[in-house]
């Protein structure tokens, strides 16, 4: 078996045996097949695509390409939550410890932002202190004393995804589903999770814009993972304008206590609640789905969640100050508040034009040296449905350099739009494959 026959055998549209996979993950990682061999063959997956199969193989292949997690004497059912990327998305911040409070341990590796989406990792660092480059026997030790941690991905989990993945981004085959299958999964797996719940987005803001790909994606997640032995459910939710208010990394902190603290936007509190009661359910399944749901709910409003939270920060070396007082986040120098033009009602606040307003004003990242200014982004006062009045303020910009919003007033024009007509606000719950 040779580097040139899998890739030839891919390139005919051939299917290939867990050998075969097996030969070209290792051999990567061993250096026996080089770069531009690995690039050929995702170039030949991306046109030709994996079957069912190779995609439980190629991920499979990724888990035990490196440690897989386990966390000894924790009798406590192992859940998780993984969002496709979304704006606005500060779920991981209120569900981890909600969960972590209603009898589940949830081991987390998260991702940074990606494009005009923003990132579980840049929101953490906004709090002061706040370490997410703990070694693995430090985020084993706080599941297993807290019940909940949250981390960025290392080199020893799934190092087989994080070779592909290097490749992908430069090869243009970030796209093709089997592979984004494949390292979404891997890095999951490796936790040593039991329950996967995924958010999977649909819409302008997201990367599969219609609901028809989402649904795909999400089949295809959840059909390899039950392979590879997970409980699994996909919850597909609208995309198409940001999820609750704040837009950034410190605002959405900030906006992320005031779910905890019971309050919030009610989009930010129903998705998150919708995410929890499949993690506990599928968690402790003796517990109903509406059993589930009324315990989270509870556990939000009578302050144990946002104990846990703060638990989590201090625990992660952040300063547990901010959950109490959330003033003590970065707050940019400058702000500009955008009008609206006409009476009338929000019929659009599109979600992908507004991550990449607060990405510009540089809550995000351009390319992966680009550092973040945790403090910037942009605040909504209206959402789609809403009834606005000539000159009242829809949007609210975080910035400190005025360069910055000079490159974006353009884009406000685009991201939103009003009309005398009344609309209705778009579902958040698409649907859920469970």
């Amino acid at each position: 078996m040779t580097a040139a026959e899998i890739i030839r055998k891919k390139r005919d549209a051939g299917s290939h045996d867990p050998e075969e996979i097996r030969f070209l993950v290792r051999g990567a990682l061993s250096g026996e097949i080089h770069d531009y061999q690995v690039s050929a063959w995702l170039m030949a997956a991306f046109l030709r695509g994996l079957d069912a199969a190779e995609t439980w193989a190629l991920t499979r292949e990724f888990v035990e390409s490196g440690v897989v997690m386990d966390y000894p004497g924790l009798d406590l059912p192992l859940v998780d939550k993984h969002s496709t990327g979304g704006v606005g998305d500060k779920t991981s911040l209120v569900v981890a410890p909600l969960v972590g409070v209603c009898g589940c341990a949830v081991p987390m590796i998260s991702g940074r932002g990606l494009g005009h989406t923003g990132g579980t990792l840049d929101k953490l660092e906004a709090i002061p202190g706040f370490r997410t480059d703990l070694s693995l026997d430090e985020f084993r030790h706080n599941v297993q004393e807290h019940g909940v941690a949250l981390i960025g991905a290392t080199a020893q989990l799934a190092p087989g995804d994080r070779y592909f993945y290097r490749l992908r981004d430069v090869t243009a085959t970030v796209e093709s589903v089997p592979l984004i299958v494949a390292s979404i999964l891997s890095k999951k797996v490796a936790e040593g999770i039991e329950v996967l719940v995924l958010d999977v987005k649909t819409g302008a803001g997201a990367f599969m814009e219609d609901l028809e790909s989402a649904r795909y994606l999400a089949g295809e997640l959840v059909k390899t993972g039950r392979r590879l032995g997970k409980t699994m459910v996909a919850v597909i939710s609208d995309m198409t304008q940001p999820l609750g208010c704040q837009i950034g990394n410190a605002l959405e902190v900030r906006e992320a206590i005031e779910v905890l603290q019971g309050g919030g936007p009610s989009d930010t509190r129903l998705l998150c609640l919708e995410l929890a009661a499949w993690m506990i359910h599928r968690g402790r399944p003796r517990l109903s789905l509406e059993e589930a749901r009324a315990l989270a709910s509870r556990q939000l409003d009578n302050g144990e969640a946002l104990a846990k939270f703060r638990e989590l920060v201090t625990a992660q070396g952040g300063q547990g100050a901010i959950v109490d007082d959330p003033s003590l986040l970065a707050r940019t120098a400058q702000r500009f508040e955008y009008t609206a033009s006409a009476k009338g009602y929000l019929h659009h606040a599109r979600a992908d034009v507004l991550g990449r307003c607060a990405l510009l004003l540089g809550a995000g990242r351009r390319n992966a040296a680009d550092s973040i200014d945790h403090a910037a982004g942009v605040t909504l006062h209206k959402k789609v449905g809403d009834e606005v009045e000539k000159g009242e303020v829809l949007a609210t910009l975080h910035y400190d350099d005025p360069l910055r919003l000079e490159q974006i007033r353009p884009l406000l024009k685009q991201a939103f739009r009003a009309g005398p007509e009344p609309v209705k606000q778009p579902g958040l719950i698409c649907e859920v494959i469970s």
